[in-house]
């Protein structure tokens, strides 16, 4: 599935990566075991991280029972049933994190505005330095469609992650557009999809960035812990900020 240069990438390097864990959330609209045509674009990005020794995953919230919210566990608010918190555990288990979506009227899908809620629902938990939940992690995201709108949903979607903790590295995003209105689909035949050079890029230089700053990250032990550090701001701290004099 790589090209002759996505495997030589693969193989000319010596950096170490095989003690990080990638997730990637396919927030397409289709249960499984229904053709995913970001899912395909997802498997380009995967494949180049497990020639690479990461250990993936790939799952759609779709195929689960994932509630409503902005709360770490739905079923505490009136919900029968919430697959969330197990979710969450492999979010949290990921040292990377790609959300996946189709395009429709020019925004991400409604699945993925669910998977952001529930992120967001999580992130003012704290890690073991006393800071938000995602911070030390990195993140980006694919998109494939018939119509315009990628840039928009990268924009809105990297936004939302970095604001709840996650780091992102340059250039975090890739898509497929195909043309205007009725037509294939990026993995139907006569697509160009997967033989789409721009695509081939972006999506290459995107997984490689996520590596290389995950790995960044874990070898300093994520983001230094000060100045950004919720717990010790309500005991009082303040990180070298002058409280202001009252008159």
């Amino acid at each position: 599935m790589l090209n002759d240069y996505q495997n030589e990438l693969c193989t000319s390097h010596d950096w170490d990566f095989s003690h990080l864990k990638a997730l990637f959330l396919n927030c397409t609209l289709k249960r499984s075991p229904e053709l995913s045509h970001t899912e395909g674009l997802i498997a380009i990005s995967r494949l180049i991280m497990e020639r690479n020794g990461v250990a993936t995953e790939v799952i759609r919230p779709v195929d689960q029972t994932i509630a409503y919210g902005v709360w770490g566990d739905m079923t505490e608010h009136g919900w029968e049933r919430d697959d969330w918190p197990t979710l969450y555990e492999k979010v949290q288990a990921a040292d990377i994190l790609i959300l996946g979506s189709a395009i429709w009227l020019g925004e991400k899908t409604s699945v993925c505005t669910k998977v952001i809620e529930r992120l967001y629902g999580n992130s003012s938990q704290l890690n073991t330095d006393g800071q938000y939940a995602y911070y030390g992690k990195v993140a980006g995201c694919l998109m494939t469609g018939n119509e315009d709108g990628a840039k928009h949903c990268a924009m809105n979607i990297l936004y939302s992650l970095q604001h709840l903790g996650y780091t992102i590295p340059p250039q975090a995003d890739a898509a497929w557009l195909g043309e205007a209105g009725p037509g294939p689909s990026y993995r139907d035949p006569d697509s160009g999809g997967p033989a789409n050079d721009f695509t081939n890029r972006n999506t290459t230089f995107m997984t490689w960035n996520l590596l290389h700053l995950a790995r960044m990250l874990n070898q300093a032990g994520g983001v230094p812990a000060h100045g950004n550090q919720r717990s010790q701001w309500e005991a009082g701290c303040r990180f070298d900020f002058a409280n202001p004099e009252y008159r």
